[in-house]
């Protein structure tokens, strides 16, 4: 079970890839602003994210693009998105490709 959920991860994550940032253009996977994907029985994820800067005027859109996402992949029946700004985001997070 642990590595049917481990594949569901990272099928989430690379839908996620998918969804770009406006203000900067990259993935919200690449900019490192999701922080962590669960997934749970009865296919619930749980995903917490979080955006460039506290007061973002996209956060609702992303927020609302990352639960959209999640939901239409196989498998995944509930998403719950969490967003945060513990920590605060930095370049630093970034993900090279």
């Amino acid at each position: 079970m642990d590595e049917e959920k481990e594949a569901l991860k990272a099928t989430i994550r690379d839908a996620l890839r998918m969804i770009v940032d406006p203000e900067i253009g990259g993935s919200l996977v690449d900019l490192g602003l999701i922080y962590d994907i669960a997934v749970e029985e009865g296919g619930i994820a749980r995903i917490t994210m979080t955006t460039t800067t506290r007061g973002c005027p996209a956060s609702y859109f992303l927020k609302e693009a990352v639960e959209r996402c999640v939901s239409d992949v196989p498998g995944i029946e509930h998403t719950h998105v969490r967003l945060t700004y513990e920590p605060p985001w930095t370049p630093q997070m970034m993900v090279e490709t």
